[in-house]
């Protein structure tokens, strides 16, 4: 069982201070595990190497560790593992699923605090993870990937990383994950900018915003937890926005210690309360994914909360969506609404001409002045490319192959690229439902494909191109009934509005097509076979 508490002198120790603690208490054993495994660098060949130490790179290696797979490393860019909720400690950082479904089915923690919980405890529970399932010793830090490319003769797996470092697999699982990287928008006159400026996921802790004039760029999912937080400290907030979103409430309580102990003696109360959740987001399905009367419900729904915050009609009009509920990410919140309404909050709809040396001009050409412009733009979500070079069968480069749009065969694997598998790969992200569940789904399948490789003693396993190919024709077919392609300009899609990021279905849809290794769409080589 999952403890967020953490002992120590006797003292019970919150998240953050037990976060604090798990950090510190690793400290040697980090420098000790990474000097032994660094020696396995070079000519030492693991069974499965895994890009990111984040919740897929964790929950692969616990799986496979289970299946018997002992023969892997984990590298990690950073210092500490997990990933975008390492990154993303912005105040007001908050989980838009409900604690319980968010996180694994294998790994459940009756100790949440809150129904939504916070960044700083799902890191918590991330640095659990590795203490509980002992996955110290596998993860080797300051390990940033530049390059991954197949030898083809061997067919073995090359990762190069930044400290000149090569690390030799027969499979590996790119676990990196689409939130992995972020950057400063592309604006006229960015550079000119003299004061500060602050993406959502690179937050400077160490900027006072007391007293201050500040600009935020961006009303998504990381604004609308930023802006009532800054409102409390700025002197100014002005909040640009350039497409208002549909805002749901947020039904998010404290646990209290009864339900606590409940799930901890009882843990199939909590599973019960998994399961519900679990139904309850599939059903909105059928009114996020496509047009139906439920999106209709939910569009009133929205409207009504929406008139329920904002009592003035200009104001109701200018965050009132003009598309259908679903096309863009849903967004909750309980208090963005009454933040925009503080005496010190504006919201600006005028689109952003350029940003000048003291602030930001709008199209009208009226000059914003601020001390500081924070970012809350998103991240850069590879959907026609990747996040390094991935160089397959032949060399040929996967980020040329993704130009257009990406593609895999059930989200995972793409042909030429034998015995790669991607976690969150093109394709096969939720709209309504728990990214862990689907991740889950993702891991079972590449573990089998891995058990695969080593039981047959394979030097390939390299997906057919026909198959890949009518698994798309199909995936697109179905997204073109979607309301993500009912015209609207999202993240979801590329600019010439290409889907590779959404599932078109059910979570339950995503497990029955994860659940099939069908062995008959992959080619096989056998290791003493010449390519």
């Amino acid at each position: 069982m999952i403890e967020l508490e953490f002992e120590m002198n006797n003292k019970t120790l919150k998240p953050a201070q037990a976060l604090k603690a798990a950090q510190m208490s690793r400290t040697t054993v980090r420098r000790s595990s990474s000097k032994s495994a660094a020696a396995k660098s070079g000519e030492h060949v693991f069974d499965t190497l895994i890009i990111g130490a984040g919740f897929a790179g964790l929950g692969t290696a616990i799986k496979l560790r289970e299946a018997g797979v002992h023969n892997v490393a984990i590298l990690e860019r950073a210092s500490e593992v997990g990933g975008t909720w390492r990154d993303n400690q912005y105040p007001g950082a908050a989980c838009d699923i409900p604690s319980n479904l968010y996180s694994f089915s294998f790994a459940p923690n009756p100790n949440w605090s809150r129904s939504y919980s916070g960044s700083q405890e799902i890191l918590a529970y991330v640095h659990s993870l590795v203490n509980d399932f002992g996955l110290e010793k596998l993860i080797q830090y300051q390990q940033n990937v530049t390059r991954v490319e197949l030898d083809d003769a061997q067919g073995v797996w090359m990762i190069h990383t930044d400290n000149g470092q090569v690390w030799k697999g027969k499979t590996v699982i790119m676990a990196s994950g689409p939130l992995a990287n972020a950057s400063f928008p592309k604006i006229r006159g960015i550079e000119n900018f003299k004061g500060k400026k602050i993406h959502s996921a690179q937050w400077d802790h160490d900027y006072d915003f007391t007293g201050k004039r500040v600009a935020v760029v961006g009303t998504g999912a990381s604004a609308i937890q930023i802006i009532p937080e800054l409102v409390k400290k700025v002197d100014k907030l002005k909040v640009f926005q350039r497409t208002p979103a549909w805002v749901m409430p947020r039904p998010d309580f404290s646990t209290s210690e009864l339900s606590k102990k409940l799930f901890t003696k009882l843990p199939f109360t909590q599973k019960a309360i998994r399961e519900a959740l679990y139904w309850t987001h599939e059903s909105m399905a059928l009114a996020v994914i496509w047009s139906s009367p439920v999106t209709r419900i939910g569009e009133r729904l929205g409207q009504a909360f929406l008139k329920s915050q904002v009592p003035d009609p200009w104001m109701r009009r200018q965050l009132k969506p003009d598309y259908k509920l679903g096309c863009k990410r849903i967004l909750v919140s309980n208090d963005y609404y009454p933040a925009l309404q503080k005496e010190n909050c504006e919201l600006i709809t005028w689109p952003i001409a350029n940003i000048v040396e003291k602030g930001i001009r709008t199209s009208e050409g009226i000059e914003h002045r601020v001390d500081c412009i924070v970012f809350a733009t998103g991240f850069d979500v590879p959907k026609s490319g990747t996040p390094y070079p991935v160089l397959g069968v032949g060399g040929r480069e996967l980020a040329k192959e993704w130009q257009r749009g990406a593609q895999a065969y059930k989200s995972i694997n793409v042909s030429g690229y034998p015995n790669l598998y991607i976690m969150f790969g093109p394709n096969s992200g939720p709209g309504h439902n728990s990214a862990l569940v689907y991740m889950e789904q993702q891991i079972a399948y590449a573990v089998k494909g891995i058990r695969t490789i080593l039981d047959s003693n394979l030097k390939m396993l390299d997906v057919k191109p026909d198959v890949q190919a009518k698994h798309n024709a199909d995936i697109q077919k179905r997204l073109a009934k979607t309301n993500w392609n009912s015209g609207c300009k999202s993240w979801y899609l590329t600019e010439d509005g290409f889907n590779a990021t959404m599932f078109p279905g059910f979570a339950t849809q995503y497990a029955a097509q994860m659940s099939r290794f069908d062995v008959k769409a992959y080619r096989h080589v056998k290791a003493d076979a010449t390519v």
